[in-house]
């Protein structure tokens, strides 16, 4: 007998898109709960966007986007939301670009405004160039190069597993580079990738849709209409033998590694993306998933392990290529290849055995109910449906998450978990010297 597929619960969102004649695309959701509203604004620029000789300028660009705009002052942005009783932030992505706002409801004109003056006109200058390149070397001092396993492996792995500089080079950047760019080179960025045509602006939240699109209207609609560029394709061609490399940490006091595999296409073969979601999940999900089980409480070889797509941990984050990463910790510098052995075994296993009885629904539950329970803040609802907008044309493809995933099989993770060879992978081992 067939088994019937999970019975699992959907969100349901009353969306309403439109587009304004400079290209903007705006997607507008209500929500009267509470009196609060999401204003998040997607630019598809990221790390994959940066030329050479210009490794993390997309997210120095990001901080200079904060620097004061074509009627503000710099820190006028921050002084609105805050007297407002507002949060605010941004954030650089391989894919994408993101800034936003959570505001209270009878703010909403405010946050509208406060992102179409910064998408009119930032202030782009030597000062602010100055100011912001010194605040983004501070930060990859503190983030990376002087803390345990900082960067690790988001700005490693990608260069064992990729070839292109687009796929990869280091997104945070290097000193060098960071301190060749130029105020011409972030303006023409600004020309080039800021246009109105190139973003998602999403609103969620207490709000009259009418009179929110009338918002949007009045303050995004002058933006001058200019060309989208066109966007690459950054696909790769899938590995065909095993890569390894080292990284060298100083501060690390245990080692660690970092196993990397290109997975489908996330836009182009969503389904297939599940099923090595779903096998994320059987893998590290919890204390009873399989390489707990075996490399923590059984073998002894790890103190810990975690399984995710996407560079920071988000599945529907990335275009192609994207990656599933394994990534642990463990004590004992000579067991890398112990380590490597159980992975392979464990994939070995549920492609030839399948998965035990429940397994699969026990982590497909799970994984809705975090979907599901990070829609619960308006300003994630926003940021969601800009970015399911953005990277893959709907936003409605939120509320389907939940029955695409109901329907796939346990034949479909033994099929993912198959795909993962070892000559299929790169591995990057990280060399401790903290203990020394």
């Amino acid at each position: 007998m067939v088994p019937r597929p999970q019975k699992l619960p959907a969100p349901s969102f009353d969306l309403t898109h439109h587009t304004l004649d400079n290209g903007l695309r705006v997607v507008v959701a209500p929500d009267r709960s509470a009196p609060v509203v999401g204003v998040a604004v997607l630019y598809d620029v990221g790390i994959r966007s940066e030329p050479e000789g210009r490794t993390g300028f997309a997210h120095l660009f990001e901080h200079l986007m904060f620097q004061g705009s074509a009627n503000l002052e710099k820190l006028e942005h921050f002084r609105y939301v805050q007297s407002s009783g507002g949060t605010f932030n941004g954030s650089t992505h391989f894919d994408y670009t993101n800034y936003f706002e959570a505001l209270p409801s009878n703010a909403l004109e405010r946050g509208l405004f406060l992102e179409a003056d910064r998408m009119l006109s930032p202030r782009i200058n030597e000062e602010n160039l100055a100011n912001q390149l010194e605040v983004v070397k501070n930060e990859i001092r503190v983030n990376v190069m002087n803390r345990p396993y900082g960067g690790f492996p988001w700005i490693y792995l990608p260069s064992v597993l990729f070839d292109t500089f687009a796929n990869s080079h280091n997104g945070y950047g290097g000193f060098e580079d960071l301190e060749s760019a130029t105020v011409d080179d972030a303006k023409d960025f600004f020309n080039r990738y800021y246009a109105p045509a190139n973003a998602v602006l999403a609103v969620a939240g207490d709000l009259n849709v009418d009179e929110t699109m009338g918002l949007v209207e009045k303050h995004f609609g002058e933006i001058k209409k200019r060309k989208a560029p066109k966007r690459p394709s950054f696909a790769e061609p899938p590995l065909t033998e095993e890569r390894r490399a080292t990284h060298d940490d100083p501060h690390a006091p245990i080692p660690a590694v970092a196993v990397g595999y290109r997975v489908p296409d996330p836009v182009g073969s969503l389904d297939a993306l599940l099923a090595h979601l779903l096998l994320a999940e059987v893998l590290s999900d919890g204390d009873a998933s399989r390489l707990q089980r075996r490399l923590v409480q059984r073998d002894h070889l790890v103190t810990d392990v975690s399984v995710y797509i996407g560079e920071f941990g988000d599945p529907f984050d990335e275009r192609d290529p994207t990656a599933l990463t394994i990534s642990a910790h463990y004590p004992d510098a000579v067991s890398l290849n112990a380590i490597l052995r159980a992975i392979d075994e464990e994939l070995a296993r549920i492609a030839q055995d399948g998965l035990e009885p429940g397994e699969l629904d026990r982590v497909r539950t799970r994984l809705v109910s975090v979907l599901v329970r990070d829609m619960d803040a308006v300003i994630s609802r926003a940021l969601e449906f800009a970015k399911f907008e953005l990277i893959h044309g709907r936003a409605e493809l939120i509320e389907e998450l939940p029955g695409r995933l109901a329907a796939v099989t346990v034949d479909d993770v033994r099929a993912a978990a198959a795909a993962l060879q070892p000559d299929r992978r790169a591995v990057l081992e990280l060399i401790a010297g903290g203990a020394r």
